[in-house]
């Protein structure tokens, strides 16, 4: 501080370097429920902010809950540190400023167009960062740079599912084109806090929050007999699935090994199917093949895209012109499909019905296995870690999902005309 006036304050002692570290970019907390990971952010956030003038952004998905949350417990923590006096907190606009000049400014990701500038901001505060979109963490991790003073990013969280790109940045991404490993998330449970490169990582459950109430262990100690799910990420902090898979029996195969299978096949059976997007949602058209037999779903090619026009889908995927191909699409785009048919694809609708979403999807859980090649990164990306939706009671919703995954729907016209055998043991039956 600018008079050299001591702080004093309490710290847990596993966050004791997290708070005084400042030669890393990226800050990584993650932990469990009540593990205090926020508190110590804010902490370490308001003695930068004191020790050196600067100007700081604390970003949430939604700028409504930041009030009721990083707000808040800012302003709890400044009392805690008895600096008060030299912090002046404005709910309207919502902004803290310090008697050194230093500053600390709120947004929403759910505004994107506030965050065009961030203009004279050096650290910036991401609070519960698995809810924020991926577009929305490297736009600020392209912005922030500021000419003079070192440049800082605090993500804080939860673990989530490993399908979240939180982990796939931070971690492991298997769905990529090319698999990438950073750290084995195993390795940070056991260590607690590892540096690589110029992110820390820093992890934490309750256990390490000397000022939690016991019965409150207690209530997450519980829940291992009833959500085990939730028991791994409130009281364990650990990544994983959150909610119930849609398809447990989904696995990953390398290309090779899934072709072979394949060949030995012997009647396969070869089904495409296609969703359109245009600039929010994605182009997805898979080729299946079906072992009826065995009962297996094999997916065994991709095509992925964003923001692209029907004259240049056309020419991406060129060769299902060429083979002849019958790709079964989406119904709800009449004028597209019809444009696809007088350029030369064997292009038809699939069938929608009230409840079809359901119906279809409880088809594909019929497969015995849903095997994936590896050529596949965005399939794998929507499908493996894919959850149902739940509503307010905790039930199942068993046609919504915890993402939109268009791969799903691609696989749900492919297989339009198409019966899985029930677990009544009918018949399959093909109609062609």
């Amino acid at each position: 501080m600018d008079d050299e006036r001591n702080v004093h304050f309490a710290l847990n002692d596993h966050f004791f370097d997290f708070v005084h570290d400042w030669n890393y970019k990226i800050y990584l907390t993650v932990g469990g429920y009540g593990s205090s990971k926020s508190y110590h952010v804010a902490v370490k956030l308001i003695k930068k902010l004191l020790e050196e003038k600067r100007k700081a952004l604390v970003v949430r998905e939604v700028f409504d809950t930041i009030r009721d949350s990083c707000f808040d417990l800012l302003q709890e923590v400044a009392e805690a540190m008895e600096v008060t006096d030299y912090i002046t907190f404005t709910t309207s606009p919502m902004r803290v400023r310090f008697s050194n000049g230093s500053r600390i400014i709120f947004k929403g990701m759910d505004k994107p167009t506030k965050l065009k500038s961030l203009n004279g901001v050096s650290i910036v505060w991401i609070e519960e960062c698995s809810e924020v979109k991926y577009a929305g963490f490297k736009e600020i991790l392209g912005r922030l740079r500021h000419p003079t003073m070192s440049n800082h990013i605090i993500l804080s969280t939860n673990p989530v599912s490993k399908s979240n790109w939180v982990y796939r940045h931070f971690f492991q991404n298997d769905a990529a084109k090319v698999k990438i490993k950073i750290l084995d998330d195993e390795e940070l449970y056991q260590k607690r806090i590892v540096v690589i490169g110029n992110t820390y990582y820093h992890h934490s459950t309750v256990d390490d929050n000397y000022f939690v109430p016991e019965d409150y262990i207690t209530q997450l100690d519980e829940l291992q007999q009833c959500d085990p799910d939730l028991y791994r990420v409130a009281r364990k902090g650990r990544f994983g699935v959150n909610g119930k898979l849609v398809f447990p029996q989904f696995e990953v195969m390398p290309y090779s090994n899934g072709m072979e299978e394949i060949r030995r096949i012997r009647h396969p059976l070869k089904k495409n199917g296609m969703d359109f997007g245009f600039v929010e949602s994605y182009n997805a058209l898979l080729r299946l093949v079906i072992d009826q037999d065995e009962k297996i779903l094999y997916i065994i090619w991709e095509y992925y895209s964003r923001d692209k026009d029907d004259t240049e889908i056309e020419k991406d995927i060129d060769e299902f012109r060429q083979t002849q191909e019958l790709i079964k699409a989406d119904c709800a785009e009449p004028k597209t499909i019809r444009y696809f048919r007088k350029q030369g694809f064997r292009m038809q609708s699939c069938r929608k019905f009230k409840g079809s979403r359901a119906a279809y999807t409880k088809k594909v859980k019929r497969f015995k296995k849903i095997i994936c090649l590896d050529s596949c990164p965005n399939t794998i990306s929507e499908l493996q870690e894919l959850t149902f939706k739940e509503d307010k009671d905790g039930n199942i919703v068993e046609d919504e999902f915890n993402i939109d995954p268009h791969t799903l729907s691609a696989i749900w016209y492919a297989l339009d005309d198409y019966e899985v055998e029930d677990l009544k043991g009918e018949n399959l039956r093909r109609r062609i």
